[in-house]
């Protein structure tokens, strides 16, 4: 871990309602970044689809950008410059070779907008309740490769919303200081789960996770669950937003990462 890692920074969870519109959710997305660093942050995460949630599916698929080059990329790369953050960008489509499907795309960016880093969702999610249906796999080609990096506030794990639900992704990643989640659950799954799965995370691992989430009605008429949240490494709820635009943020202290390790060493007991 980086040696400054050791000094407290505030880090911050970005909540939207995403529309059709691509203008006004980079707008959106801009100010409420510029919230979180005017409140300290210098850790900021966007969430899953914060640029874009359509009628269908499907029309995602005319934003595809080619990796690198793109509208919402160079916002992002503007955003984390102009406010001096490191910015976990949430998710957007990037192109593949196949015009129907794009990957779900993770990008994080330092504070001068210089891209470090990029995941694409793994696990795809299926859905079949009787009020809502769901199969990212008709139009998203999954990842493959987990994703943890180096930063000034220690190793960080990617990944995306469904991955939530699976813990040997993180066991994979880790060690890790911090987890990010980029989310945008259903209201079903999100009442039933959202909360006992991101603390879950938070406890195996004894990490951070900020857990950015989609979160109101969306002006497509599609309800997310919202709950944006960032849990400490014992299980804590340190911040948290039902619904509706804004920001969480809250202040980590990576002794205290530590500390908890150190009197339940259960990374250390791992047998399987």
């Amino acid at each position: 871990m980086p040696a400054n890692a050791a000094r407290r920074f505030r880090v911050a969870a970005v909540q939207t309602v995403a529309g059709p519109v691509l203008a006004r959710n980079l707008a959106v997305a801009e100010e409420l970044v510029g919230d979180a660093a005017d409140q300290g942050a210098r850790l900021v995460a966007l969430p899953e689809w914060f640029c874009f949630i359509g009628g269908s599916d499907r029309d995602k698929l005319a934003l595809a950008e080619r990796d690198g080059d793109g509208e919402i990329q160079t916002a992002l790369a503007r955003m984390a410059a102009r406010h001096r953050v490191w910015l976990i960008g949430g998710t957007l489509p990037l192109a593949t070779a196949h015009a129907e499907r794009v990957r779900n795309g993770c990008l994080v960016f330092d504070e001068a907008g210089r891209r470090v880093a990029r995941y694409d969702k793994i696990h795809l999610f299926g859905l079949d309740l009787e009020t809502e249906k769901f199969q990212e796999s008709h139009t998203i080609e999954p990842g493959t490769t987990p994703v943890a990096i180096d930063s000034p506030f220690g190793r960080i794990g990617l990944s995306v919303c469904y991955d939530v639900r699976f813990p040997e992704l993180y066991r994979a990643l880790g060690p890790v200081d911090i987890i990010a989640v980029p989310s945008a659950f259903t209201v079903p799954t999100g009442q039933a789960h959202w909360e006992t799965l991101v603390r879950a995370r938070a406890i195996e691992n004894l990490a951070w996770v900020i857990a950015p989430a989609q979160g109101g009605r969306h002006p497509t008429g599609r309800v997310t669950y919202g709950h944006s949240m960032i849990v400490d490494p014992w299980g804590k709820v340190l911040a948290s937003l039902t619904e509706g635009p804004g920001v969480v943020v809250a202040e980590i202290d990576p002794t205290y990462k530590e500390k908890v390790r150190a009197a339940l060493p259960a990374l250390d007991h791992r047998v399987l």
